[in-house]
């Protein structure tokens, strides 16, 4: 029968816990003995090509627990909504691509339960997505939270130099919009500015991330070699390895864009954007009508250059060059792709692909 304690023996037997946890994040921390003195990981050289490799078996390990691995990777880009969400909420649009973009750098945290399962499958273990939290019972598990603490403080930091840049720049009162605030980004000099400086800085974090954590989490799940042990690995295998160290950054980091992207889409931009959509819409109606088509003269390409002509006249962009292809039996294949111009005749069908530029928003019509 359970035995009711009075305050005193349960302070006394939660201080003793607390006391082991911190001997056991301690340990895991510096590592064991035999782990730092006699097991230093040797650093060898990798080349780019061998980023083909490590992108196969990525693969491999997706189409093996490919459920799993959505319902994993599927938290990511929640948080970074809810990121989103909350600068809306409370007035930080300045903080917003900044917290989006920086988010990326607890990437390696959200990514130590993939880690896990790809080291079970290595070894031949089963696992799914409920065995990524099995890095929990790992003899490393302090050394990967401390060093999961310390990618948070680096997040912190870089939100706190964001928000800096800004009041140098375009600061310090807060936007009276979404839309003014995009305006004065993309139109004026000091929001170019801010954009060069937050490139520049948020480039020297990316950096420090990278190298402290490319090859520490997945050190620390494999090995008991504790985190001074981990980290300074990570940081030998980034100098000895700068181009392909490098080239896996990007390679990350472009994986990372949709939701980047999603979560700095503002509610602001939706009527700019369907205003341009309706000018596209009407540019291309106007295209295949009678007032720039005279049938059995007109060209494909002559209808390309008037587009590319109205898109100039608006003070707009082109997302990509417009391709205007004739589908007809017999009709030489025509358009960008084609490199053929042909003349259109009553009666032809006419496909179109065109996208306009504007604001930072393109279309696709």
């Amino acid at each position: 029968m359970p035995q009711i304690r009075n305050p005193l023996e349960w302070a006394v037997d939660e201080l003793k816990l607390a006391a082991q946890a911190l001997r056991l994040t301690g340990r895991a921390v510096r590592g064991t003995e035999a782990s730092t003195e006699s097991h230093v990981p040797k650093v060898g050289r990798i080349e780019v090509a061998d980023l083909k490799d490590v992108l196969a078996r990525g693969i491999a390990d997706f189409g093996t627990f490919r459920t799993d691995v959505v319902f994993l990777i599927i938290i990511y880009p929640v948080v970074g909504l809810v990121l989103a969400r909350f600068a809306f909420d409370y007035d930080m649009l300045p903080l917003l691509f900044p917290a989006a973009s920086g988010f990326a750098l607890l990437g390696p945290v959200a990514a130590v339960g993939l880690y896990e399962l790809s080291r079970r499958r290595e070894v031949g273990l089963e696992a799914s997505w409920a065995d990524a939290f099995g890095m929990i019972r790992s003899p490393s598990f302090g050394a990967i939270l401390v060093l999961g603490l310390l990618l948070l403080v680096i997040f912190l930091v870089w939100l706190a130099a964001a928000q800096v840049i800004y009041w140098m720049t375009l600061g310090p009162e807060p936007p009276v919009s979404a839309t003014a605030f995009v305006y004065d980004v993309l139109t004026t000099g000091a929001g170019w500015m801010m954009i060069i400086l937050g490139m520049t800085v948020g480039f020297l974090f990316a950096v420090l991330v990278l190298a402290i954590s490319v090859v520490s989490f997945p050190l620390l799940l494999d090995r008991d070699v504790g985190l001074s042990m981990a980290v300074s690995t990570s940081v030998r295998v980034v100098a000895e390895n700068p181009f392909p160290m490098a080239a896996w950054g990007l390679i990350v980091a472009a994986g990372l864009l949709p939701v980047d992207y999603l979560a700095t889409c503002i509610p602001d931009m939706m009527p700019h954007y369907r205003r341009m959509m309706q000018i596209a819409h009407a540019l291309i109606a106007t295209a295949f009508s009678n007032k720039v088509i005279t049938p059995g003269k007109t060209t494909t390409t002559d209808v390309e250059w008037w587009l590319r002509q109205q898109v100039h006249d608006r003070a707009m962009g082109s997302w990509f060059q417009p391709s205007v292809s004739v589908q007809r039996r017999g009709a030489a294949e025509s358009g960008i792709f084609g490199m053929s111009d042909v003349v259109i005749e009553r009666g032809d069908v006419l496909h179109v692909d065109f996208g306009i530029y504007a604001m930072g928003l393109a279309t696709d019509t």
